[in-house]
């Protein structure tokens, strides 16, 4: 497995929008793209500060995802929504998944 850590800045005020961002998001995801999870966070100790960790079964996969033709079209309403909602650009991290805990 592969992750992704992307922490984020919103604008104030705009943290209320990120539930609509992710539906966008939601809606661009397609079937077989390797995506396990998305799980959103906010920063107890910073309002504006938000963290996304994704999850796919290899990097090969999230690779692939991100370079998708079809995916750039539809993520297009969602990138309009970053630009006005997010102080600056995400920061991203990428991890080597080592064990994975379910319960």
């Amino acid at each position: 497995m592969w992750a992704q850590l992307i922490k984020m800045r919103v604008k104030a005020g705009s943290d209320a929008d990120l539930p609509a961002l992710f539906k966008q998001f939601q809606a661009a995801e397609q079937t077989g793209s390797g995506l396990i999870r998305t799980t959103l966070m906010h920063a107890q100790n910073d309002p504006s500060e938000f963290y996304v960790m994704v999850v796919f079964q290899s990097e090969e996969d999230a690779r692939a995802r991100e370079n998708d033709p079809v995916r750039q079209e539809a993520m297009k309403p969602a990138q309009a929504m970053m630009a006005e909602i997010f102080d600056g650009p995400p920061e991203f991290v990428d991890l080597t998944v080592v064990a994975d805990m379910v319960q």
